[in-house]
């Protein structure tokens, strides 16, 4: 707990369970709270990232928040998301960050997912974004929230924001444009992760807690 913000109200850090900055900018934005500060797991150390060994994304981030909890002594919030095609049986899905090997670039993964759909027509490209957020409080009780972000799988790479399958990825609510085309506020507005932490929110906000709160 650092001493407090510039109101005078104490002030929770919260690290986020991951050395991904582009990522950590995004809850930043996202998640604008008075009296939190989000800082990075990498940021304060060494971050053994965990096996992912979860068969969901809330699996998966409940490892990843658990870990960081534990390691660092704070609150911590974990995401998992990841990309789900419908005409490969939703992959890549948990594997979305290692479709095309453990140590895959964005530019590796992005280039599997083109050779699996193939020739697929646009009409059988359809997919989603999909975000699970844990966030483990001091006491270890956990607000889980999840979003989407509909679209379709282009045919090549387009843009220069974003990261992960975002040149490829065509959201329903920007149409025309690749999620890397997008600023950072508007992909917020729409985005899978966006939509998680808005309801991660919504739900801290309806009981009156904050990340450091006991739950009642």
């Amino acid at each position: 707990m650092s001493p407090g913000s510039e109101d005078g109200r104490p002030t929770t850090r919260v690290v986020v369970a991951t050395g991904n900055r582009h990522k950590v900018d995004e809850i930043r934005t996202a998640l604008a709270f008075t009296g939190w500060e989000f800082v990075a797991a990498a940021d304060l150390g060494e971050w053994p990232d965990p096996e992912e060994t979860g068969e969901t994304f809330e699996e998966n981030a409940r490892i990843k928040a658990c870990a960081a909890r534990e390691l660092y002594g704070l609150p911590a919030l974990a995401d998992d998301s990841g990309l789900e095609v419908d005409a490969l049986d939703g992959e890549p899905g948990v594997y979305s960050s290692r479709y095309a090997g453990p140590c895959a670039t964005d530019a590796e993964n992005n280039a599997r997912l083109l050779r699996a759909l193939g020739d697929t027509p646009r009409v059988r490209r359809e997919a989603r974004f999909r975000s699970v957020i844990v966030l483990v409080r001091d006491d270890g009780s956990e607000v889980v929230a999840e979003g989407a972000c509909e679209g379709v799988i282009g045919t090549a790479p387009r843009g220069e924001g974003g990261f992960g399958y975002d040149p490829l990825f065509w959201p329903d609510a920007a149409p025309g444009r690749a999620m890397a085309e997008l600023s950072m506020a508007d992909k917020n507005a729409i985005s899978h992760r966006g939509a998680a932490l808005r309801a991660m929110h919504d739900l801290l906000e309806r009981v009156g807690e904050g990340p450091g709160a006991a739950s009642s």
